[in-house]
């Protein structure tokens, strides 16, 4: 007995098993190291600008630029990790913990720079001595009202949400290869 139509040859190609992802592109490893040390650059860049221009600002000045390091920091660590390690999740959570404490230490060595160019270098190891958690104590303290500086957490939520959503964006928008 014969079929009632031809047999047809099959696909030239076999499809992947449902469920199967297709391997990951990308260097997640090698965005995080790139996006560390990206950051640090761009925090040393701002406590020297913090350096240069502490006796000019106000403290809306200080805020002000201390959200847009944040931001900054932020921004470049998070296109860094998108273009590198596309869509890995470990790379962007790594890049806005990288960012945030760019952004944390960018300020917090801004304060010993600060000290030493006020007072003198044996003046800032005799207050570390005595004091070792001075900076981050500085940064989590308002000078102006004795309690709680909210824009210092603020800055870390602001590092690490643009780190985060421009890995995110930056490496879902790239195609797959």
């Amino acid at each position: 007995m014969q079929p009632p139509y031809p047999v047809q040859p099959g696909p030239p190609f076999q499809a992947p098993p449902f469920g199967q992802q297709p391997t990951a592109s990308g260097n997640p490893v090698g965005a995080v190291l790139l996006g560390f040390f990206v950051s640090v650059v761009v925090s040393l860049l701002y406590s020297g600008l913090i350096l240069a221009t502490y006796k000019d600002q106000s403290v809306t000045t200080a805020n002000t630029l201390y959200l847009a390091h944040a931001l900054l920091n932020g921004a470049i660590v998070g296109s860094l990790v998108g273009l590198m390690a596309h869509r890995s999740n470990g790379a962007r959570i790594g890049g806005a913990v990288i960012a945030a404490l760019g952004a944390f230490f960018g300020y917090a060595n801004a304060i010993p720079l600060v000290v030493a160019s006020e007072q003198s270098p044996m003046a800032l190891r005799d207050l570390l001595e005595a004091e070792p958690f001075f900076p981050a104590k500085a940064w989590w303290t308002s000078e102006a009202h004795g309690g709680v500086d909210w824009f210092s957490p603020l800055g870390l939520v602001v590092a690490a949400a643009a780190a985060w959503g421009l890995a995110y964006a930056v490496g879902n928008g790239r195609r797959r290869t």
